[in-house]
C-alpha cells in the first residue's frame, strides 16, 4: 500500500514537471505585434511587456485609412481617470492580461477615441506567429475579434520605440527606451593614442633626456 502511494506521489512530481517545462516552452505575447483591421490591413503596433505573468501593451505606431484625411488624435482628452490628457502614441492601452499558457485573460482594453473600456481577452496559436485579441462588454460572447501579427524583435529601434505615456504627457523614468550611444549619423569620435616611441623622451644636446620633453603630448 506504501508503494503503490510512493509511486502515485512521484507520477504526480514527474507529470507536473513536465508540464512546467512544456509551458515555459511555449511563446509568450512579449515583444512587437501589428494589428490587423477586418480588410487585412496594419491599423497598429503594440509592444507587450509582462511582469509576473501579467501582460500589457502600448501603442508605439499608427496607420492611417486610405482616403482618411482627419488629423491623427493625439491626445486623450476622452480617456478616463489619471488617462485622461495623455499623449495616445506610447499609451498602455492594454492591460492585466493574466497569462495561463497560451491564454491571457481577465484584461482590460482602453479605446482612445471615445474613452471606453472593455474587458480583454486573447490567445496565441501555438507557433506564436499570430495573436487574436478580443475586446468585450459583459461577457465574451458580447464582443470583436482583431488578428495581430507578430513582428520581429529588430521592426523598430529601440531609440524608435516610444515610452510609456502617463497622465498629462509625463514619461513613465522606467520605461525609456535605451538611447544608442552615438546619435544618428553621427560617427563616434575615437581618442588619439599614443604610440610606444613617441613616449619615449627626446635626447637634448647634451645627449640626457629632456624631462620637460616627457611630459608633452607629440605635436
Amino acid at each position: 500500500m506504501k508503494f503503490r502511494s510512493a509511486f502515485a506521489l512521484a507520477f504526480l512530481i514527474a507529470t507536473t514537471a513536465m508540464v512546467r517545462a512544456d509551458d515555459s516552452e511555449q511563446p509568450t505575447a512579449s515583444g512587437l505585434w501589428e494589428a490587423l483591421d477586418d480588410s487585412g490591413k496594419p491599423e497598429g503596433w503594440f509592444l507587450f511587456t509582462q511582469k509576473d505573468d501579467v501582460y500589457s501593451a502600448r501603442l508605439v505606431k499608427g496607420f492611417k485609412k486610405e482616403g482618411d484625411d482627419t488629423p491623427p488624435t493625439v491626445v486623450c482628452d476622452k480617456c478616463p481617470g489619471k488617462k485622461k490628457g495623455a499623449h495616445i502614441m506610447g499609451l498602455t492601452l492594454f492591460w492585466g492580461m493574466k497569462r495561463d499558457g497560451l491564454n491571457y485573460t481577465d484584461g482590460h482594453v482602453l479605446d482612445p477615441r471615445d474613452g471606453s473600456v472593455y474587458h480583454a481577452k486573447m490567445w496565441l496559436d501555438e507557433d506564436g506567429k499570430m495573436l487574436h485579441v478580443r475586446g468585450y462588454l459583459g461577457i465574451p460572447m458580447l464582443g470583436k475579434t482583431q488578428d495581430w501579427r507578430r513582428l520581429p524583435d529588430d521592426a523598430m529601434k529601440a531609440e524608435d520605440v516610444p515610452p510609456e505615456i502617463l497622465a498629462n504627457g509625463e514619461v513613465s523614468p522606467s520605461d525609456t527606451p535605451p538611447k544608442s550611444k552615438h546619435a544618428a549619423g553621427e560617427k563616434p569620435k575615437h581618442k588619439k593614442t599614443r604610440s610606444a616611441k613617441s613616449d619615449r623622451p627626446k635626447p637634448s644636446k647634451t645627449g640626457n633626456a629632456d624631462a620637460d620633453s616627457a611630459d608633452k603630448d607629440p605635436q
